[in-house]
């Protein structure tokens, strides 16, 4: 695996070589998501699909990973978690293959919710939480937010190559004359050998990752209330972000601006770098503020930004804003994550994990189809401008409520 001078400089100190597989895997389902989640309403788009239409099946698939999710939360103290992941893989690698099979609505949107297609830059799936939980344990409390930061960063960078690679659809057609549909359908079969791939790498994983004692992981305890409450003001934002998935963005930029595919690809290709490196600033900046006033100070002018995209009159002013929104929107990322993982007990982080990530799929998928049909009304891009004043909302509510409760490397 990674054995570079580079990638010992890159994982921090004392971590297991176990973090290095799941930093891996989650670079592959970053690349996939990537080119996804701009390939999917553009190719719903070609299949003769309305706003509302593509709405409704990204709302589908947020709400289906939201569910299933949410069911790992109460499973995961029954079952190792390798071997969910290991499932998890294998239904991503059957994702891929069922859309190159169905152009249909209905078999699409059965697919949708129960496959792991994700339209968000994000990781909106079953996977994160598991692997949270699972890199947890491979590292000390100190360097905690440092690799969570890697984590998040590694799924930026290789989500921007992906979003790059969406416009290999276009240029397949210009260059070799291939049909666009099929060119597109084979992204998708990339997409499954990228689930295969993570399949391999799971099954890799040292064992001793897995609790000795089953009674050391454990549904929710004496944290239950703290993690209920996380869970509900976390669903606030994630309410929000749905109003605004790479996937609806795109579309908004297809509508407003009239811009192909090619170069929606290179847009989201530098904001997915912006988001990236900020990353790394978000674990130094932790250990000066703490890991709630980085997730909020960083937070509330991402939103301001975003609020001013639909507003800006010229492409490259929107694009200006778009970019500096996403040079900060991501630095609650991996400090949101270490917070949640810091203040649980180890028997609860896998609950935890889960059922404070299902605000990232299950609440998220409401609000894209009020999305979609906002923007079969008007091209202004009302869904971002609903977004960000309700991710503002969050902001205050998470430092009103969690600025007393710290972690324990900041008592």
């Amino acid at each position: 695996m990674l054995r570079s001078p580079f990638a010992a400089s890159f994982i921090p100190p004392g971590v297991l070589p176990d973090a290095r597989l799941l930093l891996w895997a989650r670079g592959l389902r970053a690349f996939g998501d990537g080119y996804v989640s701009l390939l999917l309403p553009y190719y719903l788009i070609l299949l003769g699909y309305s706003a509302l239409d593509i709405g409704v099946i990204v709302t589908a698939t947020l709400l289906g990973s939201g569910l299933m999710t949410l069911g790992v939360g109460f499973i995961a103290h029954r079952l190792r978690q390798r071997t969910l992941l290991e499932f998890a893989a294998l239904l991503m690698a059957a994702t891929g293959i069922a859309f190159v099979l169905t152009t249909d609505f209905w078999p699409l949107l059965l697919i949708a919710v129960i496959g792991t297609i994700n339209p968000s830059s994000g990781d909106v799936s079953i996977f994160a939480p598991l692997e949270h939980s699972l890199l947890t344990r491979t590292v000390s409390a100190e360097q905690r937010t440092a690799l969570f930061a890697r984590y998040t960063l590694i799924g930026a960078l290789v989500g921007a190559l992906g979003a790059q690679a969406a416009g290999l659809p276009i240029l397949g057609e210009k260059w070799l004359a291939l049909d666009i549909k099929y060119s597109i359908q084979l992204m998708f079969l990339v997409y499954a050998v990228c689930g295969a791939i993570s399949l391999v790498l799971y099954r890799r994983l040292s064992p001793q990752l897995e609790p000795h004692d089953a009674a050391q992981v454990t549904p929710l305890g004496k944290s239950k209330r703290m993690v209920y409450t996380l869970a509900a003001v976390f669903s606030l934002d994630a309410f929000a972000g749905g109003f605004a998935v790479q996937s609806l963005l795109a579309l908004w930029l297809f509508q407003r601006f009239e811009l192909s595919i090619v170069t929606a690809g290179i847009i989201f290709f530098w904001t997915g770098i912006l988001s990236a490196f900020s990353q790394l600033a978000a674990a130094r900046l932790a250990r000066r503020i703490g890991l709630i006033n980085t997730m909020v100070f960083t937070h509330l002018p991402s939103s301001v930004f975003l609020i001013l995209v639909p507003l800006m009159p010229t492409l490259p002013l929107a694009l200006l804003c778009l970019m500096l929104r996403s040079a900060l929107s991501q630095m609650d990322v991996p400090t949101r994550t270490s917070y949640v993982m810091a203040v649980v007990t180890p028997g609860e982080r896998p609950a935890a994990a889960s059922l404070t990530a299902v605000p990232r799929s299950l609440a998220s998928s409401i609000s894209p189809m009020f999305a979609g049909w906002l923007l079969t009304l008007t091209s202004f891009g009302w869904p971002l401008v609903i977004c960000g004043g309700l991710k503002i909302v969050y902001d205050l509510l998470l430092l009103a409520m969690f600025r007393r409760v710290r972690p324990p490397e900041e008592q």
